[in-house]
């Protein structure tokens, strides 16, 4: 709560300017420590609304605008029980825009289709209640991101990243795919990125970080990995 700035948004750490991205993680932790009555929710509101321009948000005061920034304010409002305060026609159009014919979303209308931002994308249409609208050749794209080794990457022809596996896997999800990945590939590709310290890294031999880990975990747990337990793939928090 150190963190909470006066225009009711959440900073990175304490001083810092109020982000979107950080104002969601501040909810999500408190959603899951049961702390929500701590949250100033008129405050957390009014920000998430500073930040519309038209049917996108920007992510903080300065207004880069970001597929990224649409799925997290709906994510804030959606947290807050807030998603009637706003028309979400609007922002339903902007996140379409951003479709690109081979079936992925860019971060920007006309932007290069990528994987973390077709899982916002996919995220941010699942709050609106419009998956309807979703074309089947987003799943296919989806697909092709898995590699040879059973990892997955963000675009065509780069690198397979363990955080990779949770942005594809969840948009698989979010849109009831999941049976186009090899499940043991992935699996395997996922905890051969754990170190001996119990952490997990973008790529086999790399330092683990909690970046990492959080999302080779929440991976696992959407492919049902044993000893784990469900995960919500829009909000990527414990169901």
């Amino acid at each position: 709560m150190a963190c909470r700035n006066a225009d009711g948004g959440y900073g990175g750490n304490v001083g810092h300017d109020s982000h979107v991205l950080h104002t969601l993680s501040a909810l999500q932790v408190a959603s899951i420590l049961g702390k929500q009555a701590e949250i100033d929710r008129a405050g957390v509101l009014a920000f998430v609304r500073s930040l519309r321009r038209g049917g996108a948000f920007a992510g903080d005061q300065w207004g880069e605008l970001d597929t990224r920034f649409s799925f997290c304010a709906l994510a804030c409002l959606r947290l807050l029980d807030a998603l009637d305060a706003i028309d979400l026609d609007p922002c339903v159009a902007y996140v379409q825009s951003c479709r690109n014919p081979d079936g992925g979303y860019g971060a920007l209308p006309g932007a290069e289709s990528h994987g973390g931002q077709t899982y916002c994308c996919l995220a941010a249409l699942a709050l609106c209640d419009r998956l309807a609208d979703v074309w089947p050749e987003t799943a296919l794209w989806l697909s092709e991101r898995q590699a040879t080794d059973g990892g997955l990457n963000g675009r065509p022809d780069k690198p397979t990243d363990t955080c990779y596996a949770w942005w594809v896997l969840a948009a698989l999800q979010i849109i009831g795919r999941v049976d186009l990945i090899d499940r043991v590939g992935a699996i395997a590709f996922v905890l051969s990125r754990q170190a001996e310290d119990g952490g997990f890294s973008a790529h086999a031999g790399r330092r683990a970080d909690l970046f990492h880990t959080h999302f080779a975990i929440a991976a696992l747990a959407v492919l049902g990995h044993p000893g784990l337990g469900p995960v919500d793939p829009v909000l990527c928090m414990p169901l």
